[in-house]
């Protein structure tokens, strides 16, 4: 999905919601911010690209300040705590559960709503999670989604963020005792923002689950752009029955390039913004 209006106001609001949690004297968030709002998009002059390839620009103008390839390390590292020690009430929601593939999506679309921007507790997101946990899904989408399923051997899933991680890992593993399928799960090769690395799915299990591979991207890139990413990955998609895509960013970039994915898509996301809609 290319970038609307509505775009430029986020992302120059999550641009300083990030400044404003790194060690940063006020000059230099002043200094910082003054150049991210010169990229051409956030002043209207660029609309043909997608709110990722924006988000990009500014994590690399953010990494140079700082000097730090992951300066959101620790963040990632208390999200993924957090949502593990929700792990084994989830796990028993699913498997008690009436339909267990329909609730494990659910909370795998639900782990969306982990905000980097905003700290969370264990009880806060369990509370988010309760609340949302009976919000009706498409009852069509989730026939498509189980007869996707069923007829797939491989499933190549786009990983989206750490915390988010913990519930993808939930759903797989459901997936997997349902149909024994075999996942394999792209993670990042480049920190951007919180999204999932190979460091933070090895550090939940996720390779006990999946093969977990990097995307190859080189660029703090927070979606998947196919024509960045590297030989290995192309070839999982050659491979795969279906593919599954988490989170706002992999939509808006794996949305503009699907024709080029010979299987059919999944978007799993909270639709957080007016355009989504």
């Amino acid at each position: 999905m290319l970038i609307k209006p509505d775009c430029i106001p986020c992302v120059l609001n999550m641009s300083i919601s990030v400044l404003r949690r790194l060690p940063l004297e006020e000059d230099a968030i002043q200094r910082l911010y003054k150049e991210i709002l010169e990229i051409p998009s956030l002043r209207g002059r660029l609309w043909e690209t997608t709110s990722v390839h924006v988000i990009e620009a500014v994590m690399e103008k953010i990494h140079r300040a700082v000097n730090d390839p992951d300066p959101f390390a620790a963040e990632k590292e208390r999200q993924n705590a957090v949502v593990m020690e929700l792990y084994p009430r989830l796990k028993s929601w699913v498997e008690s559960s009436t339909n267990p593939l329909f609730t494990a999506a659910k909370l795998a679309i639900l782990g969306n709503a982990i905000d980097f921007m905003v700290p969370q507790n264990v009880a806060d997101i369990e509370k988010t999670i309760r609340e949302k946990l009976d919000f009706p899904l498409d009852p069509g989408e989730c026939t498509k989604l189980e007869e996707n399923l069923r007829r797939s051997n491989r499933v190549l899933y786009f990983a989206d963020n750490c915390g988010e991680i913990v519930l993808d890992k939930l759903f797989m593993e459901t997936v997997k005792g349902l149909f024994g399928i075999d996942f394999v799960l792209a993670v990042k090769s480049v920190p951007a923002m919180n999204d999932v690395t190979l460091k933070e799915a090895r550090a939940v299990g996720m390779d006990r689950v999946a093969a977990v591979i990097e995307n190859g991207i080189q660029g703090p890139v927070p979606g998947t752009i196919l024509s960045r990413c590297s030989e290995r990955l192309k070839q999982e998609i050659g491979k795969a029955d279906l593919f599954i895509s988490k989170g706002g960013g992999n939509f808006d970039t794996l949305d503009e390039e699907k024709g080029l994915l010979p299987k059919p898509i999944v978007f799993m996301l909270l639709s957080k913004c007016h355009p989504y809609f």
